[in-house]
């Protein structure tokens, strides 16, 4: 087997023949949350076959609007908004059957409005009010699908723009690296149970890895996000790939709401066939991430052919597993596991060829008793401690199997 110095080799002979070229894509200067202009006072009315959403704004913003088949919804985009929408505000009135929100890109927002019947955007508009503030109107009316699709299409939208490639890792850095995802962000909740969201508690856990992970400077750590904004799954695998990273590992908490008994974390690899049918489920649930944020994108397949590249794919598949088998001992040995705590499927964020990727589902929100570990600092402290171990026992496997390989050489 390849030491993961020489699986890099292969990916580097593979980018010298020019067969890939990855780069991380670049990072936005973010602003602050606090000088976003912010959105309050939400308010879902019906009136016969039309459906009206306002919002009060703490400043008149430029917005515009397009309705989106399969499935059926509006997106409004405006630019990046602090939602400080009240928890008790009314999200379903007629044919809209919810709504959602947060930031898209560094610069935007949206909001989508899901749809149980086709409508028609009879109004957008921002009216300034009194005392400079503004005021958001969404106006909707019911439609005849063939007019639906008809203007759906008229309105579509291409997919995101990549992001512009930014400096891979910096010359001369000799600490491994180490990309934690957490899962979902900005208009993306992930699960939601009791007003408290998937992209919340996996971002504190983010954070928390992250910050112990860089004690001492041991490591090399970088996050595909590190506040609530959204990332695309492609973007998230290039930061992975363009970072060189020597390990990936996305955060998730997923929810069963038909199975509340069910709890505990679970260990996931990728893999085209799914170990049982929970886990192609799961996995086709995470892969519609950008599809909850509007983006109309696929996997990309990456037509790249012969020996090493899949040479590399099956390197970075068995140092994948080493890494997770000791991930689900480490993680055995702090908190509660699923009954099946190691599985695969065909997640797209694990998909980079050239860096070992893990997907840790921490709990089940679900669960009563998981979602009240997964949002305690305690429980956080132990499964961070877990996964760092997990971290320091594979480098430290992969050195020394490294050493014992150049003494046989000798």
């Amino acid at each position: 087997m390849l030491s993961r110095a020489e699986g890099r080799g292969v990916a580097a002979a593979l980018l010298a023949g020019g067969l890939i070229l990855v780069t991380a894509p670049a990072r936005a200067e973010n602003k602050p949350q606090n000088e976003y202009p912010v959105a309050t006072d939400a308010r879902l009315e019906q009136s016969g076959e039309t459906v009206r959403l306002t919002l009060m704004l703490s400043s008149v913003v430029a917005v515009e609007a397009w309705v989106q088949a399969a499935p059926d919804r509006v997106i409004v985009e405006l630019p990046s908004t602090n939602f400080q929408i009240q928890s008790s505000a009314k999200k379903a009135a007629g044919f809209v059957s919810a709504y959602r929100y947060g930031l898209f890109t560094a610069d935007k927002a949206r909001i989508i409005v899901d749809l149980s019947h086709p409508a028609a955007i009879v109004r957008t508009e921002v009216k300034e009010v009194r005392g400079g503030f503004g005021e958001l109107t969404i106006e909707l009316r019911k439609a005849q699908r063939a007019d639906f699709l008809a203007e759906a299409a008229k309105a579509k939208r291409p997919q995101a723009a990549a992001l512009p490639p930014a400096p891979a890792k910096p010359a001369g850095e000799t600490r491994r690296t180490i990309v934690i995802d957490p899962g979902h962000g900005g208009i993306d909740p992930g699960a939601v149970i009791a007003a408290i969201a998937e992209k919340s508690v996996v971002l504190a856990f983010g954070k928390a890895l992250k910050e112990q992970l860089s004690a001492n400077d041991r490591y090399r750590v970088v996050m595909t996000r590190d506040d609530d904004r959204f990332v695309s799954l492609s973007d998230r695998v290039q930061v992975g790939r363009g970072e060189q990273a020597d390990l990936f590992i996305s955060i998730h908490a997923d929810s069963l709401v038909q199975a509340q008994d069910v709890r505990g974390a679970t260990v996931y690899t990728r893999s085209e066939r799914a170990t049982d049918a929970e886990a192609a489920k799961l996995a086709a649930k995470e892969n519609e991430a950008d599809s909850a944020a509007g983006l109309e994108t696929s996997e990309e397949v990456q037509d790249v052919a012969g020996i090493l590249m899949d040479l590399a794919r099956r390197e970075t598949r068995t140092f994948t597993g080493v890494f997770a088998r000791n991930l689900v001992d480490k993680l055995g040995g702090s908190i509660k596991m699923h009954k099946i705590p190691l599985r695969s499927a065909r997640f797209w964020v694990l998909s980079a060829p050239d860096v070992p990727s893990v997907l840790i589902e921490l709990g089940y929100m679900s669960s009563p008793k998981d979602a009240e570990l997964l949002n305690s600092p305690e429980w956080r402290g132990k499964a961070v401690s877990a996964v760092s171990a997990a971290i320091d026992d594979y480098f430290a496997r992969e050195r020394a199997s490294v050493g014992q390989a150049a003494e046989s050489r000798n």
